[in-house]
Parts: structure tokens; C-alpha cells; sequence
């Protein structure tokens, strides 16, 4: 009997100072609202500025039952927790370890010594000294990747380069999508939260193979300075959300959003997710990062693409045919025409024509029964040749994406349409059209989404919404003997339809495809077919369709940017007309932050001729 009241007193003793620990503490009032608390628990300001809600959305984040909205109860719970006795995997200090460091250091409690197995082997094989910060350059062919791609890389320490390129590791989040999904369907659920978000930890060897091998992406290192205890919360944070759910937006809570609340834990005051408006953007996420001051180094890593391309430009035009007739079986490696070049020129083709069919074998899924034998004979034509030659590298562009244009951007302009005068105001979140200053941006790529055109006509104060632009990609990539690449364009939203009688607002749905072919150096000509659906009951049956097709040059420099072309559509359902358009758009670019623009366009539609002038300022922000 004695001993069973004794344990029974002790069970009580110890439930009871737990439940007291926090009160006996000088724990301040408000603490609960600290930002360092708040960026821990991924809470936000719910609607109107009242209460929070915590952006995770998996039970096992929190330690109290209403710690998804209320932070206060959280801490509360985690303070209780940390000075629970005991440890093992399954402690609060071992489960939140950059919650306890936090909560120690802020409130002085003691430190002492905590077994931790799982998070102690796991922090042993990442082994990290320094943290970079990688940009992978946007990927147009995929939905998923329109914006670009960030993550960070754990780095060894290690200093030699081919070391941290097998040992290092990496820290992403990305969505947790399946895998027979379609890149629409990708796109759908990735706007609205269809997937649950995941961060994970994977071998950088992975991603290089993924983004520079597979997906032509170029690859942008920034190393933070971050120190050594820095490096420490870091990874501390990154343990407790790993394989933690979080809803994920392709606009907003994305890849890059996450990552910023990681080096906010990691350097307390940073403050990176308060520049986060209404979409993160990976590019304007890195250029926040470097704008605060925590960029040491940039490193630049081309993709297999960009070498392979690199290297056959090195080559003279003629060569470079050659190079292509031997790639595609036209010409032996070992053939006259080869054998006749100096030896220097012999081994550029031959290293050029080798990088390219491996490339196509990789990369692209040239058959093996064909790629392999070539590559061997390629191989024993260049041991014919003494002496090596050093390839040429890739350079560094002169501008990094982070440096291009500001994403969001606000017009003002005037024009006439029709004998008709009105003053113009344009706002688009993001991203680049093929009018913005190129710099920082891949030639020919455009993506905007939910921009908004505004008009007033002078005449009566007519205020009309001319079009709502939800989604717009347009890809033009030029076509050579080396690589072909499909140019197109796709785009939905609303738009002001000439009826015949009234100018009314149709939703619409577009698309095209074709080629596109370089000109010159910053010049090409593309030429697309396109199809248009309208639906709207002011149609005369609620819904036109049309083929048609998109003529056009692009010039795209640092101060010029020109668009010109020839465009027709035959509209088959409703009233069984043709639209034929001449236009021409400019951009004059004054800097990163400014840009004027012109635009002129003439109509044939309905059996009359229209004509729209259009002049203003971009602003970029």
C-alpha cells in the first residue's frame, strides 16, 4: 500500500510542476506573437488581421491540439514539452529541435544534454558546413517549372567541387503529385492546392542529373554566409517539417516560399517571407536573398544543353554541317571531308559531334542501337589524333536571372481604337513577355498570368475592362540542324470580341504551335498555327471556334525589343467570317526598372478596316 501511494504522489508531483513550468517561468505576455515564434510555426494573420493560422497542415507539426490557429496554445505545449525528463526520438526537444534551441535561448533555460539518435545520424550524413542557395532557370516545357525552380544544397566541408557534387546534399519542397497526373492536371490542382507540399532531402548528384541532364535547365549557385550556429537552426527547422505536409500553391506557398521561411529560422531578423505579396516568384526570391546581404559567392552551372550548344557555335559554319551529317549518319567519322581539317578542327568537330550524340542518347532518347556505335567510332576517329584540345566553357551571362526586370509591372497608357480616344492602365503580377527588357530571361519565353487591362474612353467616361488575362505562355525556341525544338503558345481568360454590331467581353481559349528559326544574333522568324474557342451567349450561337494561323518576327535586345507579324483566324460556327491583323509592338527599355512601348495594329474584319494605337510606361516593382 505504502509503495503504491508513494509512486502515486510521484506520478502527481511530476504532472503537476510540468503543468506549473511555464507559468513559473518569467515567460513575457506576449511572446506567443514574437516573429521568431511565429516563422517557427509557419503561422500567418488570419482574415482581417485576427487570430493565425499556422500554414501546416499535417498533426503531427503541432504538440496541442489547437495549434494550428493558435500559436499561443502551441508554445504553451512545446515549453511544457521541452522540460518534460527524458529523451529518444520521440521527445519534444528531439522532434522541434530549433523550437528548443529558440525557447531556451529566449527565456534562459538550461541546455542540458538530450539524446537525439535518428536526428544525430541524420545531421552526421548531411555533414554540412555551408549552405547554397541553387536557382534552376525556368523550363517552359512544363507547367511545373514555368517559373523556375529553387532549393538549397548542403555542402560538406570539403572544398574541392567534384567532392560536393557527390557528397553534398540537398533540401527541397516541391509538390507531392502523382505520377501519372498530366502537366494540365499539374497545373490545375498546383493553382487551387490539390497537393500536399513535401520537403525532402536528396543527393545533389539527383537534381543535377534532373534540371541540367534531363530538363536543359541552366543552374545558378548561391552560397549564403550563413554561420556556423546559422547552418545549425537551419537544419534544426528543416528536420521538424521534413516529410511534414504542407498544402502547396504554385503562386504562393511553393518551392521558393518554403525556403525562404528556412533561412528566416536560420538568421532570426532577416524578415525574407515579409517581401512575399500576392505570388512568390523564385527568381524575385533569390534576388531578395542577395539583396539582403547573405549571398557570399554565385557560381553558374550550365546545363548539357547549353555546353553541347556552345560548343558546336564555337565551330564555323561549315563544320558545323559537317558535325550535324556525321550525327545524323550522313558522313563517317573517319570520312575524307573529316580527315581533310587541320588536326585542331578535326578533334573540335569530332569532341562536338560526341558531346551532341551523347547529349541525344541521354537527354532526348536516341536508341542506343544507334547512338552507341556512333559514339564508339567517334571515339576511335579522335584517338587518331595526338594531342588534346581544351573545350571552351560556356561563359557566365552577363546577367544573372535574379538581375533581370522586377516581375510585377504596372502600364500607363493612350490610344485610339476606332476613332475612338482612351487612356489605358495595365496590371500584371508576373512574370515577362517577349516586350520586357531580356535580360535575366530565356529568349523567346513568355508567361503572364492574371493580368488585368483597363480602358476609359475619352469620349463619354466609358470605364471597360478590355481584357483579363488568367494564364499566357508563349515559347519560341529557334529551330537549327541540331536541335528542334516545338515553339508554342497557349492562354485563357476574357477579352473584348467584335460582334459585328458591339464590342462585348467573351472568355476564350487559345493555342498554337510551329517553329521558329534565328535570323540573326538577337532576330527570328516563327510561324505558328493557332486555334482560337470563344464562348459567350452575344454570339449568334453562344460559342465560335476558329483555325488560323501567326506569322512573325522577334527582336529581342537590351535596349530594343520588336514584335512584327501577320495574323488571321477563320471563325467557322457562328458567322462564318475571316479576321486578318498587321501589327507591330515595341519596347524600349530604359534600365531594369522602365520601359516605353508602342504598339499598331490594322483589321480586316466584317468587311471593314480598323486600326488601334497604343503608347505608355511599364513600371517595374
Amino acid at each position: 500500500m505504502g509503495q503504491t501511494l508513494r509512486l502515486g504522489l510521484a506520478v502527481f508531483w511530476l504532472a503537476l510542476s510540468a503543468n506549473l513550468y511555464a507559468t513559473d517561468l518569467d515567460v513575457p505576455e506576449d511572446l506567443y506573437q514574437d516573429p521568431d515564434w511565429l516563422t517557427l510555426g509557419h503561422y500567418q494573420p488570419g482574415p482581417l488581421g485576427r487570430g493565425y493560422t499556422s500554414q501546416a497542415d499535417d498533426d503531427r507539426f503541432f504538440l496541442s491540439p489547437d495549434g494550428k490557429h493558435s500559436p499561443k496554445a502551441e508554445l504553451e505545449a512545446t515549453l511544457r514539452a521541452i522540460q518534460t525528463p527524458g529523451d529518444g526520438d520521440l521527445h519534444a526537444r528531439c522532434r522541434f529541435p530549433a523550437r528548443d534551441v529558440w525557447l531556451r535561448e529566449r527565456l534562459g533555460l538550461s541546455r542540458s544534454p538530450v539524446t537525439c539518435p535518428a536526428y544525430d545520424a541524420w545531421k552526421r550524413t548531411l555533414n554540412t558546413e555551408t549552405v547554397t542557395l541553387v536557382f534552376a532557370a525556368s523550363y517552359l516545357n512544363s507547367p511545373s517549372s514555368m517559373f523556375g525552380h529553387t532549393f538549397l544544397r548542403l555542402d560538406p566541408p570539403q572544398q574541392d567541387e567534384q567532392t560536393n557534387l557527390l557528397l553534398a546534399s540537398t533540401i527541397s519542397y516541391a509538390a507531392d503529385a502523382q505520377a501519372h497526373d498530366s502537366e494540365l492536371l499539374f497545373a490545375y490542382k498546383g493553382i487551387f492546392g490539390g497537393y500536399p507540399g513535401i520537403t525532402t532531402v536528396q543527393p545533389y548528384y539527383e537534381k543535377i542529373r534532373l534540371y541540367s541532364d534531363i530538363e536543359h535547365r541552366d543552374l545558378w549557385e548561391y552560397t549564403l554566409n550563413l554561420t556556423g550556429p546559422e547552418v545549425e537552426r537551419l537544419l534544426a527547422h528543416a528536420w521538424e517539417i521534413q516529410d511534414k505536409r504542407f498544402d502547396y500553391y504554385f503562386f504562393d506557398e511553393n518551392c521558393a516560399y518554403r525556403l525562404l521561411a528556412l533561412i528566416d529560422v536560420a538568421r532570426p531578423g532577416t524578415r525574407l517571407l515579409d517581401e512575399v505579396g500576392t505570388h512568390a516568384i523564385p527568381s524575385d526570391t533569390v534576388r531578395w536573398v542577395v539583396d539582403k546581404g547573405l549571398v557570399s559567392r554565385v557560381y553558374y552551372r550550365p546545363s548539357a544543353a547549353t555546353s553541347v550548344a556552345y560548343q558546336i557555335d564555337q565551330l564555323p559554319e561549315p563544320q558545323q554541317q559537317l558535325a550535324a551529317a556525321i550525327a545524323n549518319g550522313y558522313v563517317a567519322p573517319d570520312a575524307p571531308e573529316v580527315r581533310a581539317l587541320p588536326e585542331p578542327e578535326q578533334a573540335a568537330v569530332l569532341d562536338a559531334t560526341y558531346d551532341y550524340v551523347r547529349y541525344q542518347s541521354e537527354a532526348e532518347g536516341w536508341p542506343r542501337g544507334y547512338a552507341a556505335p556512333l559514339s564508339h567510332r567517334l571515339l576511335m576517329a579522335r584517338s587518331r589524333i595526338h594531342g588534346a584540345v581544351p573545350k571552351d566553357t560556356p561563359p557566365t551571362p552577363p546577367v544573372r536571372d535574379d538581375q533581370g526586370h522586377d516581375t510585377f509591372r504596372l502600364s500607363l497608357g493612350t490610344g485610339q481604337q476606332d476613332h475612338r480616344e482612351f487612356l489605358n492602365l495595365t496590371l500584371r503580377p508576373a512574370y515577362h513577355d517577349v516586350l520586357d527588357p531580356p535580360a535575366g530571361y530565356r529568349p523567346g519565353a513568355q508567361l503572364q498570368f492574371l493580368r488585368l487591362d483597363a480602358r476609359v474612353y475619352t469620349d463619354n467616361d466609358e470605364l471597360q475592362l478590355e481584357r483579363l488575362t488568367a494564364v499566357e505562355i508563349r515559347s519560341l525556341s529557334p529551330r537549327d540542324a541540331f536541335f528542334s525544338p516545338l515553339s508554342w503558345q497557349v492562354g485563357f481568360g476574357a477579352r473584348r470580341t467584335d460582334t459585328g454590331q458591339d464590342r462585348v467581353l467573351t472568355p476564350y481559349l487559345e493555342g498554337g504551335a510551329g517553329g521558329s528559326w534565328r535570323l540573326g544574333g538577337a532576330t527570328q522568324a516563327f510561324a505558328l498555327a493557332t486555334a482560337d474557342l470563344e464562348i459567350d451567349d452575344d454570339l449568334s450561337r453562344g460559342y465560335d471556334a476558329a483555325p488560323g494561323a501567326d506569322l512573325g518576327l522577334l527582336h529581342q535586345s537590351d535596349r530594343l525589343s520588336l514584335l512584327a507579324g501577320v495574323r488571321t483566324k477563320a471563325w467557322l460556327v457562328s458567322d462564318q467570317h475571316r479576321r486578318d491583323q498587321l501589327y507591330l509592338q515595341g519596347g524600349w527599355h530604359l534600365g531594369r526598372r522602365f520601359s516605353l512601348f508602342a504598339e499598331f495594329s490594322r483589321d480586316h474584319h466584317f468587311d471593314r478596316y480598323q486600326s488601334l494605337w497604343h503608347a505608355g510606361l511599364h513600371a517595374y516593382f
